[in-house]
């Protein structure tokens, strides 16, 4: 067994055990949903929504801001998302570094849900209406010695569905360590920590989407490989539910009975739903080609019958001389893709032509 799959059992077997007492089923509660959702298409194309690879790509600190670095100042960075029911989100991010008080990240993310045709309870139209939300971003980072960086996301969240609007707050916190060769990376993340400061309904407050997140990345030696394994929802052990159409839960024609997975079946499934893999092949440090895995999306879309490629994503990127141009196509469900495009220009480079 290599060093690099070692060292990624050893650490998976580690949170296993550590967060392994944590039994609260996720349920379907919780607003503020979009900012959970996977923006980058670098992100995108490994399975997750973060990612623990510390190589100055200002797209992945929105999701990590233990990632911003001084090298990323003067960097702006642009994305877009085309989910099915033409359901449209992103980011416009821009960072700068201040010598004392450290590097910083600014960024809006948004998401469009469309227009909709209002009916009253007997079917006649209301007019059409509109939803959308926003989150105005301010990320922090700090190198606190050559292996540890630290960060943390402010956000001030706008939420407008149709006549009810909502107002939040919150945090995400991060660390990362790098090794001294930059082959591992591995970051603790906490994201969104806050609450609803003004409602939907007067005295009705939700809570927002918290997750505890590890990631870790590993790059070969002699190789232009990195992988890339994402522990996600730590603060929630039961990510399963029950599907009365799947065909595995059917009752028994002649006893009657639903035949029940084992105890180990049981604790196979709930661990594969918290880790999600990805690799990315890099040819001549131009052209980078991903692949990703996550079978939490892959047991909640699959279509019976048709599960197809649901639950993988493939992308590339591009980089040239300033220009850094990433695109994804992840399968949601059979039928149903997500098509990512991100732009990332170093202005820094351009200044300095000048």
């Amino acid at each position: 067994m290599s060093y690099t799959i070692k060292r990624f059992f050893l650490t998976t077997l580690f949170v296993i055990i550590l967060f392994g007492g944590l039994y609260a089923q996720i349920g379907g509660l919780g607003t503020y949903k979009f900012l959970g959702y996977t923006n980058s298409a670098r992100i995108a194309s490994m399975g997750g929504n973060f990612l623990a690879v510390n190589d100055n790509d200002l797209t992945l600190t929105q999701a990590n801001p233990s990632l911003i670095i001084p090298e990323m100042s003067n960097s702006l960075a642009f994305s877009y998302v085309h989910s099915p029911g033409g359901i449209n989100y992103g980011f416009v991010a821009y960072a700068y570094n201040f010598k004392k008080a450290g590097s910083f990240v600014g960024s809006l993310q948004y998401i469009n849900y469309g227009k909709f045709t209002g009916m009253d309870a007997a079917e006649n139209p209301t007019g059409d209406f509109y939803a959308s939300e926003y989150a105005l971003n301010i990320g922090w980072g700090r190198q606190l010695t050559p292996l540890f960086s630290i960060g943390a996301n402010g956000k001030l969240i706008y939420s407008q569905l149709d006549t009810y609007r909502s107002f939040g707050i919150a945090v995400d916190v991060a660390g990362t360590y790098t090794s001294k060769d930059k082959s591992f990376t591995a970051s603790l993340i906490g994201r969104n920590i806050g609450l609803e400061l003004s409602p939907y309904v007067a005295n009705q407050r939700v809570s927002l989407p918290f997750e505890l997140q590890i990631g870790l990345s590993e790059k070969l030696k002699h190789i232009p490989l990195r992988f890339s394994e994402l522990i996600t929802d730590l603060n929630h052990w039961d990510l399963s539910y029950f599907d009365p159409d799947d065909p595995d839960n059917q009752p028994d024609p002649i006893t009657g009975e639903v035949k029940e997975k084992t105890g180990a079946a049981k604790f196979a499934d709930n661990l594969m739903r918290h880790i999600v893999l990805g690799a990315e092949l890099t040819i001549a440090k131009v052209v980078a080609i991903r692949v990703g895995y996550n079978y939490q999306t892959r047991q909640e879309l699959k279509i019976n019958g048709k599960t197809g490629l649901a639950g993988f994503s493939m992308g590339a990127g591009l980089h040239v001389k300033m220009f850094q141009l990433d695109y994804t196509r992840s399968t949601d469900q059979y039928g149903a893709y997500r098509n990512y495009i991100t732009l990332s220009v170093n202005l820094q480079e351009f200044v300095k032509k000048q």
